[in-house]
C-alpha cells in the first residue's frame, strides 16, 4: 500500500512542475485524484487568481467522490485569497482520504488546512514523500523567518 502511495504522490510531484513557471508567485503543487489503484484526474497550480491544483483535478470529475483518495504535495489552502479555499473545497467534494506530501509553512495556512480537512471528515495523512516535495517547493515558499 505505501508503495502505491508514493507512486501517485510521485505522479502529483510531476503535476506540480508542470505548473512552472506560470503559477509564480504561488509555489507550484500538483494533485491527482486516485480511485481503485487508478488515476481520475490531475491538476496543478496555474497562473494567479486560475484554480489551484486541487480544484483543477476536482473540476475533472463528478458524483460520489467518497471513493477517491487525493494526493497533494502541499497542505491544502485554509483561506480565501485571490481563489477560494482548498481545504473547504475538499470538504465540500466528498473525498475521504487524503495525502499531504508536506504541511504549508506560510502562517495563513500552517496547519489551518489540515484542521480544516480532519474536521469535515477527512482522513489525513501528512508526509508521504515529504523530503521529495521539500526539494520541489522549498524555493517557492514562504518561509516566515523565526523570532
Amino acid at each position: 500500500m505505501l508503495s502505491e502511495s508514493a507512486e501517485f504522490m510521485r505522479a502529483a510531484l510531476v503535476e506540480g512542475r508542470r505548473a512552472l513557471p506560470l503559477c509564480l508567485p504561488n509555489p507550484p503543487v500538483g494533485c491527482v485524484l486516485v480511485e481503485n489503484g487508478n488515476i481520475v484526474a490531475r491538476g496543478y497550480t496555474q497562473p494567479p487568481s486560475k484554480p489551484h491544483a486541487e480544484a483543477m483535478a476536482l473540476s475533472q470529475v463528478s458524483g460520489n467522490l467518497s471513493t477517491l483518495t487525493a494526493y497533494v504535495t502541499l497542505e491544502p489552502c485554509s483561506f480565501h485569497g485571490r481563489t477560494p479555499s482548498c481545504a473547504k473545497a475538499l470538504v465540500a467534494s466528498g473525498i475521504k482520504r487524503i495525502f499531504v506530501a508536506m504541511l504549508d509553512p506560510d502562517r495563513r495556512n500552517a496547519g489551518t488546512g489540515i484542521k480544516i480537512l480532519q474536521a469535515g471528515g477527512i482522513e489525513v495523512i501528512v508526509g508521504l514523500l515529504e523530503h521529495e516535495a521539500q526539494i520541489d517547493l522549498s524555493p517557492y515558499l514562504f518561509i516566515p523567518p523565526t523570532l
